[in-house]
């Protein structure tokens, strides 16, 4: 079961500038389990220590943000996009 997951800029220097991922993952959690195996230390700047999801990173899935739902639990099917997305803030 494969899903496609967006890197956004911001983290493209910790995926050697690849923009768009594949990985077999069944929820958004072994997604990011799958992404830190594969890039070490990259899950780090998306969830904290605790394993939740940072305040300032939104994670979607087929344009649904997880945190209307299940969260990191959220379930992945084969086919779906996975969109990381840091919050930006200015003034």
């Amino acid at each position: 079961m494969l899903v496609t997951v967006k890197i956004p800029v911001a983290l493209l220097q910790y995926t050697g500038n690849e923009s768009e991922l594949r990985t077999d993952a069944y929820t958004v959690e072994g997604l990011l389990r799958n992404l830190d195996d594969r890039f070490p230390g990259l899950s780090a700047f998306i969830v904290n220590e605790n394993r939740e999801l940072r305040r300032y990173v939104n994670i979607f899935v087929n344009e649904v943000d997880v945190r209307s739902g299940d969260g990191l639990m959220t379930k992945l099917k084969d086919g779906d996009r996975v969109n990381i997305v840091p919050v930006v803030a200015g003034g």
